[in-house]
């Protein structure tokens, strides 16, 4: 039996996905740029189901840049503005959690002359939204902060954030990060008042090597790659049809009884962690009450995370010790952040679901879990 729990780090494509991956790399394979009737077809599907996505997500079809992923999407936006502020104002505000392409990306602009606040978690993973308005000055250009974390599912206070923005009425622009949470949360990109958002197809049952940034049509940033103009001068290069077409399909497939697939992981995940809870002694649950449906960070004390990982994979089993982006480093930088104890952190481990997912899987994962975590212990007792 074989269980697949680590969707946060990617996510099995939808079928409709798989057939349209297909089609535009066998059938309709021209160039969107190309001038003949191929092309054109290949153009007028791309802008069609832009728009199609365009509207579900309550946003104008030129506010969609399609791009290689969440990272480059995130980039583009913090390093857009960063060309676009230089001389004028430095100062970024984010938080010590964010993703790798976040943290590392803002640690790259400090070494060239901008100002970094991170703002620092509770234990739970969530920032203070008081000091957050604190650490607000006259050289704040940007505030980038991801909705939900990829390692424990914690959620920040975009709401909030964005309101208090709109009423502070600065040119300070709002930069989130919703790959872990677009599909997995209820909400819209303007209804926050957020100015740019990046979201990544592989999260979502789409294409691996294509995302989209949300730019409000409204703001202006510099391009990170020039050449042929390819969606008005803001992602040169030849569109990747196929990736654009699957995420597209992925978004339209997501969109589908929204609320009760949320709804459905929400229990799955309930139901795993009580599982847990009930049958194995000397955890910690590091992922908050409130958090995003489909992320479960648990610690299993006096066991090495990566240990029980292979002893999981061994009987079918595919789980995480955190994020994929940054799996070779040694310690967490987010559960060091939110002040977990060594132990804690060396043996935390990541569920993440998606709506394959089953309670049977539960069981059986938990069963596993009894099993693997008992011989494991008792190996460490007897040294």
């Amino acid at each position: 039996m074989n269980v697949y729990l680590d969707n946060s780090a990617t996510t099995k494509p939808y079928k409709v996905v798989l057939d349209s991956i297909l089609k535009y790399n066998d059938t309709y394979y021209a160039n969107p740029s190309s001038v003949h009737k191929m092309g054109v077809l290949v153009y007028k599907d791309i802008k069609d189901k832009k728009q199609e996505i365009a509207k579900l997500m309550n946003v104008e079809e030129n506010e969609i840049i399609f791009t290689s992923g969440g990272t480059e999407s995130t980039n583009m936006v913090l390093r857009g503005l960063a060309f676009k502020f230089k001389n004028k104002k430095n100062h970024i505000i984010s938080s010590n959690i964010e993703h790798p392409s976040t943290y590392e990306t803002l640690e790259f602009l400090k070494k060239n002359g901008f100002e970094v606040t991170y703002l620092k978690v509770n234990n739970d993973g969530v920032i203070n939204f008081k000091e957050l308005k604190n650490a607000i000055r006259e050289e704040t250009f940007l505030i980038t902060i991801m909705h939900a974390n990829n390692e424990v599912g914690s959620l920040m206070p975009i709401e909030k954030i964005g309101r208090y923005l709109k009423k502070l009425n600065k040119e300070i622009y709002f930069h989130v990060d919703a790959v872990q949470s677009f599909l997995k949360f209820n909400f819209k990109p303007k209804r926050y008042n957020i100015h740019f958002m990046s979201i990544s197809g592989h999260k979502i049952h789409g294409p691996k090597g294509v995302g989209i940034l949300f730019k409000d049509e409204n703001l202006k940033i510099e391009p990170l790659l020039t050449g042929g103009g390819q969606q008005n001068n803001l992602r040169s290069g030849t569109e990747n049809t196929a990736g654009i077409i699957g995420i597209c399909e992925a978004i339209i497939e997501g969109n589908k009884d929204l609320i009760k697939r949320i709804d459905y992981i929400s229990k799955l995940k309930n139901y795993l962690k009580n599982l847990i809870i009930e049958n194995i002694e000397n955890v910690k649950v590091n992922t908050p009450k409130e958090s995003i449906c489909h992320i479960l960070n648990i610690s299993f004390l006096g066991i090495k995370g990566e240990i029980l990982l292979h002893a999981l994979e061994q009987k079918g089993i595919y789980v995480s010790t955190g994020s994929a982006c940054s799996s070779k480093k040694k310690k967490s930088r987010v559960l060091q952040n939110m002040k977990l104890t060594e132990e804690e952190i060396e043996g935390a481990i990541r569920f993440s679901l998606s709506e394959f997912n089953t309670m049977k899987d539960m069981e059986y994962v938990v069963d596993i879990l009894k099993e693997e975590v008992s011989e494991l212990r008792n190996i460490i007792n007897k040294k």
